[in-house]
């Protein structure tokens, strides 16, 4: 069957303009990136110390948007054939990323006068652990599935506690490079060894040592590693606290922890944003 010239037009016309947008569906997908480097910018530019310049990250939030993209084109089956440091980096950094997404997606965050906790909290985004999603390696997730469904159980890295970032004064803060395959052990020890070396992890007073209030949550997660150290008399748990201090913690905080005299209690936790706009000072 011969076409007439009007349809042989209307056809190339057609699928020229379905070329063009394929194209510009590929331009706008950010392809992943196994160093991370798009994330490494973002880190450099708006992470001051343990603050996160959020002001800033909002302004520029492009760069932002595309490593959300870039986490979200790694298909299922592309994780899976990836070595599980690889795996278990990817995931601690997607868990960060879509943390700063949510803040930046609520800045400036101002909670009402009769809510719990601090009015600028993360906490104030209604749903931000539970509900929110996002999309990951083939999957919808949500926060609580990274960290609680993925991470915890698939890893049994207790070290996590110290990475994954909360948004938040009291929590361990945001690492300034993105976490990756070859050096995440080293990374993790990193990790643990600031935040403990901070008062927001360890402070000591007479012979008790007041601990992260992470130890109270999840201190389970350090038992099976930790504990087997014998440092103490106390519960598993205990034990295990005191066995992280004896490997992380700071050198003042030692003989204590050794002494067999230490007792633990747990720090108040700071929920105030991690924003270099303030201060924080809630509890």
């Amino acid at each position: 069957m011969h076409q007439s010239p009007l349809t042989r037009r209307a056809w190339l016309q057609t699928t020229l303009t379905a070329c063009v947008a394929a194209t510009a569906g590929l331009r706008g997908a950010a392809p992943f990136d196994a160093e991370f480097s798009g994330y490494a910018d973002v880190l450099r530019r708006y992470v001051r110390a343990a603050r996160v310049d959020y002001r800033g990250l909002l302004a520029g939030r492009a760069a932002l948007d595309d490593v959300v993209r870039s986490v979200a084109a790694v298909s299922g089956a592309e994780l899976e054939a990836w070595p599980r440091p690889r795996q278990l980096a990817f995931w601690i950094n997607a868990y960060n990323v879509f943390t700063l997404r949510a803040i930046v997606d609520h800045y400036p965050i101002r909670g009402s006068w009769l809510s719990l906790g601090p009015r600028n909290s993360i906490r104030q985004i209604d749903g931000v652990w539970t509900r929110l999603s996002w999309q990951a390696a083939g999957r919808t997730v949500t926060l609580d599935d990274i960290e609680h469904r993925i991470i915890r159980p698939t890893f049994r890295e207790p070290l996590i506690h110290f990475a994954v970032n909360c948004a938040s004064v009291s929590c361990p803060p945001l690492s300034d490079v993105p976490y990756r395959e070859r050096p995440i052990v080293d990374q993790l020890e990193a990790a643990a060894r600031r935040y403990l070396a901070s008062p927001l992890g360890v402070v000591v007073d007479g012979d008790v040592i007041g601990v992260s209030s992470i130890f109270k949550w999840y201190g389970d997660d350090f038992v099976e590693r930790f504990q087997p150290s014998g440092i103490g008399n106390g519960r598993p748990t205990e034990r295990a606290i005191l066995g992280v201090l004896a490997r992380y913690g700071p050198p003042a905080v030692q003989p204590l922890v050794r002494s067999g005299r230490a007792r633990l209690s747990y720090l108040p936790y700071d929920w105030s944003l991690n924003d270099t706009a303030g201060t924080g000072s809630g509890r």
